[in-house]
């Protein structure tokens, strides 16, 4: 069956489930563009003996707990979503996207569907930060006992990167839209239902976190970004915010919001202009403080330029 034949690929309008792609862009095109632009240009900086810590974009866009969540660097929780530690880890995660992004997207919309994509990834970092604040040693096991006291200090400096919540909220998502399609792993080429990659990847996940992998912390974000996934496929009037974001919107929510302002500016100083001619009416004009002589010369200014 090939890829125009199947059922999450038609719709009579060519809006797939909930809309088509935004002015025929694909996101999953633009996030695997950005994903390997940043990776080269990381691996660049970074390979550097004397690049400064701005410049870094692994430094800059990894999240920590120190960073992100003790010194409020919020945008981490977004820019280390497309920081990869090596070829193999942006390798396996765009592979991923390549092949299962396009379903969600289709079914979501494009809007919907990057909204996914960036929360699922924000879903990785919070078992991460939950296990790393309250249990630390789950995450960082120092090996000796004399080490144990630093295990909490240590998970917070720790750098989470890569896109792998994001992946995981795709494919658990997929798995429920479409649980008896036929899949085929690369490496190796073993057939196999969606549903079924699924719970291979998630229990994969899981014993490693029970086993205490070197790379649990991963894991975790891993479970933490399919967990969302599900809830959000299971929930998709969630994401409805998502459609009425685009610059066109934000353009004429910020001209309103200034026209607003200067409305309700315009009616404090007219209300401030009848509160000084009432004042020297009652008590003449030598009543008036100096501002309050500013400002009624200023109106009368205004009125004969109009």
């Amino acid at each position: 069956m090939g890829w125009e034949d199947r059922h999450y690929n038609q719709s009579g309008d060519g809006s797939g489930g909930f809309g088509r792609p935004m002015g025929g862009r694909s996101v999953v095109t633009l996030l695997l563009i950005v994903n390997c632009v940043v990776f080269i240009l990381d691996s660049i900086l970074t390979g550097g003996s004397r690049v400064p810590d701005w410049m870094s974009p692994y430094l800059m866009g990894r999240f920590s707990i120190d960073e992100a969540v003790e010194r409020f660097q919020l945008w981490r929780i977004i820019t280390y979503q497309f920081l990869h530690g090596d070829f193999l880890h942006i390798l396996f995660n765009m592979i991923g996207l390549y092949f299962f992004g396009p379903m969600l997207e289709q079914w979501w919309g494009s809007k919907r569907f990057l909204a996914f994509y960036l929360l699922c990834g924000v879903g990785g970092v919070i078992p991460y930060t939950v296990i790393g604040l309250l249990a630390p040693g789950i995450i960082l096991d120092p090996g000796s006992p004399e080490l144990a006291e630093y295990a909490g200090k240590v998970v917070k400096q720790v750098g989470l990167i890569g896109a792998s919540g994001s992946i995981y909220g795709i494919l658990v998502a997929c798995a429920v839209l479409y649980p008896k399609m036929e899949v085929r792993l690369l490496f190796p080429p073993i057939p196999m239902k969606m549903r079924t990659l699924a719970i291979v990847f998630l229990t994969i996940a899981a014993l490693s976190v029970i086993a205490g992998s070197p790379n649990t912390g991963g894991e975790l974000a891993h479970l933490g970004g399919a967990a969302l996934g599900f809830l959000l496929i299971k929930r998709p009037s969630v994401l409805n915010w998502a459609d009425r974001f685009s610059p066109s919107a934000i353009q004429a929510g910020y001209t309103k919001g200034r026209f607003e302002r200067k409305i309700k500016k315009e009616q404090a100083t007219r209300e401030e202009i009848d509160r000084i001619l009432a004042k020297v009416s009652e008590k003449g004009l030598a009543s008036l403080t100096g501002r309050e002589k500013k400002l009624l010369q200023q109106d009368t200014d205004r009125l004969r330029g109009n």
